[in-house]
């Protein structure tokens, strides 16, 4: 059918709509905790992501990323926004986009279209974390425990699988450590914080590389007192190491140089 204008009308019973479309985040953490020694060392950290035990059907008793249904009058990405607020309390943050999964079957509830995305949370915030009303036991798992050992609920162990891949690729491509830090790290810290997202990372001259190559300059600035003195910490040292912050660059790097 043409309207008056010319403009042709749009009849959307001719087409299916999907029976619901979910926002599911895979929330990662690095988790920290002390090493019994005598000598001063950087803590043991382990990355971890945070599963909700489903106590409804479908995959009742089974673990899944936490997550929720797009609501009509918002985004895919305000329904991820706002399922990250409600399960984290986190209101803004790093969430980022991971792709589609649309599966047919993936779901026995219907056609459901899960849009993915990830999401790296500070430890304490996952700690507190309450369980909701549609969910039973909430945990923090380690990739090999989420992915090796647990039984998981629809496609989640390939959209965690994917997610893992992406923050290992960020990890090594961009300052994606940032949000693992605190604001004023050493430079072991940093490393190490690389290191437990991709154990294959092996650079002995890492220091060097980091604060003096070319394509790299900017992104890190010593730390200084109101006098312009280096500020150091012996925290996790014997002797004092600078501190460094991140800056607000971000340098475009090639696989070519």
């Amino acid at each position: 059918m043409v309207s008056q204008n010319g403009e042709q009308r749009y009849n959307a019973k001719k087409y299916r709509t999907p029976d619901g479309v979910p926002a599911d985040i895979v929330m990662f953490t690095l988790t920290k905790r002390e090493r019994k020694t005598v000598t001063k060392t950087l803590p043991i950290r382990e990355l971890r992501v945070m599963l909700i035990k489903r106590k409804k059907w479908p995959c009742e008793g089974m673990w899944a990323l936490p997550g929720g249904f797009c609501q009509e009058d918002e985004s895919i990405y305000d329904a991820a926004k706002r399922e990250l607020k409600e399960e984290t309390g986190v209101d803004g943050g790093h969430l980022e986009y991971l792709g589609v999964y649309s599966t047919p079957g993936r779901d026995p509830r219907g056609w459901i279209i899960s849009h993915a995305f990830f999401a790296l949370v500070e430890e304490w915030m996952l700690e507190q974390r309450q369980a909701s009303d549609d969910a039973g036991e909430v945990g923090l798992f380690t990739l090999q425990e989420a992915l090796e050992e647990l039984e998981l609920a629809f496609d989640h162990h390939a959209i965690i699988s994917e997610a893992y891949l992406r923050i290992q690729q960020q990890m090594l491509q961009t300052t994606i450590a940032k949000q693992f830090l605190p604001r004023h790290f050493t430079l072991s810290e940093l490393y190490q914080v690389i290191q437990t997202v991709v154990p294959e990372f092996k650079e002995p001259n890492f220091i060097r590389k980091i604060t003096s190559t070319r394509s790299r300059q900017g992104i890190l600035q010593e730390v200084r007192d109101e006098d312009g003195n280096p500020l150091s910490s012996n925290q996790y040292s014997q002797r004092p190491a600078q501190l460094y912050m991140f800056t607000d660059h971000q340098p475009l790097l090639s696989i070519y140089t």
